[in-house]
């Protein structure tokens, strides 16, 4: 079996990797991605998960390197990590009450050919009323900053969460089913 790299500090996404048997070491990339412009959420994540897998390979000329990229779009409007307090209210209260869509692209680098293979994947998650109560509560758990849209749906925010239509993995920040599906095409798992 060919050597993993995932090419993210995302501890919920090492976890999930973790969490389906698979061994693999972390190779942060350096790609900016507050540089990288694009409008359609969906080309934005499939275009940051290859930068990120692309940067690593460049690094790494031996493995299977695997990329991902989230963001959170309500009304078209993308919410990326919230920068501060402020902005993790606004985008909670954005998402109060109503639904929302979670997209991440998946990008996998098989070396030393770098083929590439690349899935987005899109989950609509629907949000019960969040009073502001709750809002500082969770601002409160520190748990919202690093994280697309303001919320963890792995943590203290399940309670706000009434349903997911499509691959609850993919929330957390990783589609399980779809990476397992793009590692099947290479034969290494």
């Amino acid at each position: 079996m060919k050597n993993i790299i995932l090419a993210s500090a995302s501890p919920r996404r090492a976890d999930l990797l973790r969490q389906i048997g698979l061994d693999f070491e972390v190779m942060v990339s350096d790609v900016r991605e507050d540089e990288i412009k694009e409008k359609d959420p969906s080309r934005l994540v499939e275009r940051l998960a290859l930068l990120k897998a692309q940067a690593v390979a460049s690094a790494r000329h031996d493995g299977i390197v695997i990329a991902a990229d989230t963001v959170v779009c309500v009304d078209g409007e993308l919410l990326g990590k919230p920068a501060d307090e402020r902005e993790a209210w606004e985008m909670l209260r954005m998402l109060s009450g109503r639904s929302h869509q979670v997209m991440t692209a998946v990008a996998v680098i098989i070396q030393p050919n770098l083929q590439t293979l690349c899935h987005v994947e899109t989950t609509k998650v629907f949000m019960r009323p969040i009073s502001e109560e709750e809002i500082l509560w969770y601002l409160n758990s520190g748990e919202p900053y690093d994280k697309a849209g303001g919320y963890g749906i792995q943590g203290k925010a399940a309670v706000f969460v009434e349903k997911v239509e499509g691959c609850y993995f993919n929330v957390v920040g990783l589609p399980l089913a779809a990476l397992w599906r793009l590692l099947a095409k290479v034969g290494d798992k």
